[in-house]
């Protein structure tokens, strides 16, 4: 099974994700964690990418599906896989089917996780983590038991994404709707786009992606 999952930043996609791996057995694949992988085991594409890199350009759309072909041929990969943080573009899109084709693959399903921008706002600029294990932390919907404690190692040191900032968030929601929202109707023309409330209590969200996953099924 082949899945993208598709949501503004903040959604909580990777938390996700992270489920979907443990429960479905597919393999997470991140585009930044691919890139890295590829430059550091010196592969021709990755020799590829680190020449742009190194010039201070961005990588382009062809040498990331580039290396997304090469990932998706590990044994890992046989059973299926879940791309998170790719397609960004209707191009990167494109590219990524024309790949697929070409391996004799297809999608079997595009899941957006639906939000809401002013809650969605609010959910990020309160958020914050352990700085010794990173457990996750809200200032109103998932505080620690004891108040300035990590439930999960005791530690009272926590820190705050320096982006995690009502401008910064708007900025990246405006960026977001302006580039990645317009795969929603590429994918629904193609049939495979389905639709979660990404607003729900976390356990809730699993619970309808597991569902329209066993549609897939």
């Amino acid at each position: 099974m082949i899945i993208i999952l598709l949501g503004p930043p903040g959604a909580g996609k990777g938390t996700q994700a992270q489920k979907i791996q443990s429960s479905q057995g597919l393999v997470q694949l991140s585009t930044g964690d691919m890139l890295r992988a590829a430059v550091s085991a010196g592969t021709e594409v990755g020799k590829k990418a680190k020449d742009f890199m190194e010039a201070g350009k961005l990588v382009t759309d062809e040498i990331v599906v580039g290396i997304i072909a090469d990932r998706i041929e590990e044994d890992d990969c046989k059973q299926g896989f879940l791309l998170d943080g790719f397609p960004r573009t209707v191009a990167q899109a494109e590219a990524l089917d024309n790949m697929l084709n070409q391996k004799s693959l297809k999608l079997d399903g595009v899941i957006e996780m639906k939000v809401d921008d002013e809650a969605l706002v609010d959910r990020i600029t309160g958020r914050y983590t352990c700085a010794d294990c990173n457990q996750g932390y809200h200032e109103e919907n998932l505080k620690p038991k004891v108040d300035g404690v990590c439930d999960n190692c005791g530690s009272t040191n926590f820190k705050r994404r320096a982006d995690d900032n009502r401008e910064t968030v708007s900025s990246r929601l405006e960026s977001y709707h302006a580039q990645t929202a317009p795969l929603l109707p590429y994918y629904e023309s193609q049939g495979v786009l389905k639709t979660v409330d990404g607003m729900a209590d976390i356990n809730d969200v699993t619970t309808q992606i597991n569902d329209v996953l066993g549609s897939l099924a």
